[in-house]
């Protein structure tokens, strides 16, 4: 593919898929507050020397810090013996390290078990930071352009949800498109923001039960119930516009009764 010279473009639709970078939300003023605290990943690539028999490699590990429920590491195996490795915890969190690379090897270490599976492990490149990524708008759409995955709404990291929401974003709005593009009549609103956001929501109220410990309190408990699993397991893979699923269509109330339970 040739690189795109810079210059002046005109195009009869726009469809905003820069993620992070949210051009058209800044170029708009389309940004709103996310109602989520404001977190930092720390993240980077290392090689794990992580021992065969101690690990699933075709498997992500989260785990939880062991005093502070609302900080959570991820471990993502590669296939060449490195891992992306990462914590994500409120901004405040930090303020006692100097640099990100000491920071994110000292908080590992007050993890026992990550502790042990990257006892040998090379941090052998620079650790990176994010702050501040959930994100929201005052609209999904407008004149001509429409926003497609992080670049609309993205709740946090926690379930991998921002791969879902880029996919189901896309293939709404390729069909939407198709239509209006043949002259038929099509409402953004109904056909696009009201039903991506049904799923966005369902994200969102798992999102909220898991860093306030709830959900936590589910995913570890020790009697589990093998229906209820599968149907909270099916919209953490990503099925979280499947309203035939019970925990999708009145996720709150479920959740609620479930925790209660």
């Amino acid at each position: 593919m040739k690189p795109v010279k810079a210059g002046n473009y005109e195009a009869d639709f726009v469809l905003d898929d820069s993620g992070f970078g949210s051009i058209l939300p800044k170029l708009l003023d389309l940004e709103s507050p996310s109602g989520f605290p404001v977190r930092q990943a720390l993240f980077g690539h290392i090689e794990d020397r992580i021992k065969v028999t101690q690990f699933d490699r075709n498997k992500i590990r989260i785990t939880v810090h062991p005093e502070c429920k609302d900080v959570w590491f991820w471990l993502i195996p590669f296939s060449n013996g490195r891992s992306s490795i990462g914590v994500v915890a409120e901004s405040g969190f930090y303020k006692q390290w100097d640099d990100n690379d000491s920071a994110l090897q000292d908080i590992i270490g007050q993890e026992s078990r990550l502790t042990g599976l990257l006892k040998n492990a090379v941090f052998d490149q620079k650790i990176n930071a994010l702050t501040g990524y959930s994100a929201n708008v005052k609209s999904l759409y407008g004149k001509d352009y429409v926003l497609l995955d992080n670049a609309g709404e993205f709740p946090d990291p926690v379930f991998s949800s921002g791969v879902t929401i880029a996919i189901k974003s896309a293939s709404l709005a390729a069909e939407i498109l198709d239509r209006q593009f043949n002259n038929e009549a099509v409402d953004w609103r109904m056909d696009y923001a009201m039903p991506l956001q049904r799923g966005v929501n369902t994200f969102r109220i798992f999102v909220n039960a898991w860093y306030d410990g709830r959900f936590q309190d589910v995913i570890f408990h020790p009697r589990q119930q093998p229906e209820i699993k599968a149907m909270i397991c099916s919209i953490l893979a990503g099925y979280a516009w499947d309203e035939n699923n019970p925990y999708v269509k009145n996720a709150r109330a479920r959740l609620d009764t479930l925790l209660q339970l």
